[in-house]
């Protein structure tokens, strides 16, 4: 097929006036299952590599040929800076043809949407988030919007494969399709997608037919990295002449940050974006290469970009990006890690490591979009260890941990699968009222039936399903009619008809952390009771956890943890620590490692072989302490940590169990390191029952939803659907012979 002839007269006459000489490989893939199959399609191709075109020249040209009596293609984006930039580009595309493109989500006015519900036609760009609220307020239009909807296009998909809010995405798929009686097919679009046969059965969940994952020649790819570290205070790891001329030169205040010095130094003449892992800490990082600026008498050269910003100032700093002769840099979270083009950019710089393989591909992918590579710059911050440190503290987790997530891409293409195994009860309760609230009166076996058939919930029984509705009747969520049928109850409106409804994901909620009557400052995500955070300088003990008032009450304790601000790292995959302790292990040399990198490294792998770490995960820290080193990612860890506690801790005389998750384990114990294993791997062997490792009188609320959903579901949601018992076990049972 000559996919170039295929295309519609206005995609011709585009590519022409575009200048391209040739169609790439995606372009090529993607026409032959679009044009020639009626399957659903996962692309996946590099950052900038055409895919959008790729999808959408096919789906407008069919969309051309026979044009839809209803919205013809629902495109789904996780951002709306996303869908802004996409606006641009495809309705560019589609005034020639006269196909209309509409966008839909909360910082658009009222004007296109009236238009859009008055005469249903082309494509609609929406967020998730959108997506519900259209669905429960529109839902008399659903079918006039959708009957004939011929595709559905999800945009970074990879983004929604881990958490609930990509089970909300199929669920509102799934609800719209019966609801509009069609049968679109499906397109995902990804950059980082690590398992494409899993992702495409994801793409295909509820659906009839099976996804095409095209293979096609992907070019080569070349990246330009750096990653440097830096002890906070001097000295650093190690002096070389260059590097100490280049971090002397009189640029920075007195007492600056060498790591932010750093990055002013090299952001200077050029465009780039500098990555934080948190808003709190961009908004840090903002303020202080600003007054470096001002210290230099310099005009100021950094913006900002997060979620908590207002949609205009966001997008004054989008437009100001775009200006290819713009020497503007900006410092931005996630908000600017998916595919928003903003122009020539020159360098990406990445404080700390990120947590995924993902995340990391996908800031690097920011860059290199002009012809040129991609370029990244880690820079790796620590403060300098006490004088009297244990082992644990000497390791530069950090650096250890950017070094594996590169490693594992250029090694083995490893990117994080999708987590399809957990027991999504917050989105049951979300989509229960969402599907009460959108059709109105409903018999619990209707009620049912629209709810757990979606493929969502096909690990959740008819059991617990009645149990959550009969807890939801107890709570006022629900009210039954006089004929039999359910309702939304009063307190049920109240969340419901809150727009914050509409998202599933968690918002950062503060909590204040308060020592008898004096309050040190807040958090957000406290660990449950028993738990320790640092805040104030200090380490302090958790005795209460009031999820009602959003206070946490605490007592100081000797020790030292690392303190984490904005959401807690808590998808960290096990094959990341497990490349970490590669890293340690080995003697391997890194082309992209700087001289600081390098000379931090060195101590770090001194200080592994003394500890004898790659033989043992147990090491002595003298008198009854001990240190474990699991390896283990995330939830993993979290099951160890529990298992320990529950199962063990008795015969092993095991006490003051403090956690740095997910990189080790300090404690003491009254046995030694043989018995240590012995008893471990023994209790392993035995079948543990989940619910064991959920603490007494504990209700882990871990998601949005989970305050509204009974006790005993959100334990066991929380015991089979989070803690990773089978990866945990795995490791320990592989102790036995040590």
């Amino acid at each position: 097929m000559n996919t170039y002839e295929r295309y519609a007269s206005f995609i011709r006459e585009y590519i022409y006036n575009s200048g391209w000489q040739m169609l790439r490989g995606v372009q090529n893939a993607a026409a032959d299952v679009l044009f020639n199959t009626d399957e659903n399609l996962l692309l996946t191709a590099s950052t900038a590599s055409g895919k959008t075109e790729a999808a959408f020249f096919p789906i407008l040209t069919l969309i051309d040929e026979n044009p839809s009596s209803s919205v013809g293609v629902l495109y789904i984006a996780p951002l709306k800076a996303l869908i802004n930039d996409q606006f641009s580009r495809l309705n560019f595309i589609c005034e020639e043809a006269n196909i209309k493109v509409t966008r839909w989500h909360g910082d658009v006015t009222q004007t296109g949407k009236r238009k859009l519900l008055k005469k249903p036609s082309g494509i609609l760009q929406i967020t998730p988030e959108s997506l519900e609220s259209l669905m429960i307020n529109k839902h008399m239009e659903i079918s006039s919007l959708f009957h004939d909807l011929r595709f559905i296009v999800i945009d970074e998909i990879h983004s929604l494969l881990r958490a609930d809010r990509g089970l909300q995405t199929f669920c509102l798929i799934e609800r719209l399709c019966k609801m509009a009686g069609c049968d679109p097919r499906r397109v995902g679009l990804s950059a980082t997608i690590g398992n494409p046969k899993l992702a495409g059965d994801f793409l295909s969940s509820g659906s009839k037919r099976k996804t095409l994952i095209p293979k096609f020649d992907r070019g080569k790819e070349t990246w330009r990295l750096s990653m440097e570290h830096f002890f906070n205070t001097e000295p650093q790891a190690a002096c070389y002449e260059d590097t100490a001329r280049e971090l002397n030169t009189g640029y920075a205040p007195k007492g600056a940050n060498p790591g932010l010095a750093y990055i002013f130094e090299h952001t200077k003449g050029k465009k780039c974006l500098v990555f934080t892992n948190s808003r709190e800490e961009c908004e840090i990082v903002c303020q202080q290469l600003r007054q470096y600026c001002e210290a230099n008498r310099e005009p100021d050269r950094f913006l900002i970009h997060h979620g908590n910003l207002s949609a205009s100032y966001r997008e004054s700093a989008e437009e100001e990006m775009k200006d290819d002769d713009s020497l503007i840099s900006i410092c931005a979270t996630a908000t600017l890690e998916l595919g928003i083009d903003i122009g020539r950019l020159e360098r990406a710089f990445q404080i700390d490591a990120p947590f995924t393989v993902s995340g990391f591909l996908q800031r690097l992918g920011r860059t290199g979009r002009r012809g040129t590579p991609s370029e990244m710059w880690f820079v790796m911050r620590e403060d300098h260890p006490e004088p009297r440190a244990m082992m644990p503290e000497m390791i530069p987790w950090y650096l250890i941990q950017g070094i594996a997530l590169v490693q594992l891409y250029i090694e083995e293409k490893f990117v994080e699968p999708p987590r399809l195994d957990r027991l999504p009860y917050s989105l049951l309760y979300h989509q229960t009222m969402s599907t009460l609230a959108s059709m109105g009166e409903m018999t619990p076996a209707e009620l049912a039936s629209r709810v757990l058939t979606l493929s969502a919930f096909r690990r959740i029984s008819h059991d617990d399903f009645r149990f959550l509705l009969l807890h939801l009747l107890k709570t006022d969520h629900i009210n039954r009619t006089e004929n039999g049928g359910l309702i939304v109850g009063i307190s049920g409106e109240r969340v419901v008809n809150n727009y914050k409804f509409y998202a599933v994901f968690q918002e950062n909620i503060e909590y204040s952390v308060r020592t008898e009557s004096q309050e040190l400052g807040t958090i957000v995500r406290p660990p449950e009771r028993g738990g320790k955070v640092a805040i104030a300088g200090r380490v302090w003990i958790v005795e209460e956890v009031d999820h009602k008032r959003r206070a946490i009450y605490v007592s100081l304790v000797k020790g030292n943890i690392p303190a984490y601000f904005g959401d807690v790292p808590g998808d960290i995959h096990t094959h990341v620590l497990e490349k970490m302790k590669d890293v340690l292990s080995s003697s391997d040399t890194y082309m992209y490692l700087m001289s600081h990198g390098r000379g931090r490294l060195e101590q770090a792998r001194d200080c592994f072989k003394k500890a004898e770490l790659s033989n043992k995960p147990l090491i002595h820290l003298g008198g009854n302490m001990w240190a474990l080193f699991p390896w283990l990612g995330s939830y993993a860890f979290l099951a160890l940590e529990r298992f320990l506690k529950v199962h063990c801790a008795k015969e092993l005389g095991l006490k003051g169990l403090n956690p740095s998750r997910p990189y080790f384990i300090q404690f003491t114990m009254n046995v030694g390191e043989k018995e240590f294993y012995k008893t471990v791997s023994e209790k392993a062997a035995d079948e543990i029952d989940p619910m064991s490792l959920v603490y007494d009188k504990e209700v882990p609320v871990f998601e949005k939803y989970d305050e509204f959903v009974p006790e005993e579901l959100v334990r066991k949601g929380f015991a089979y659907g989070v803690l990773d018992i089978d990866g945990m076990r795995e490791r320990v049972l592989g102790w036995e012979n040590l």
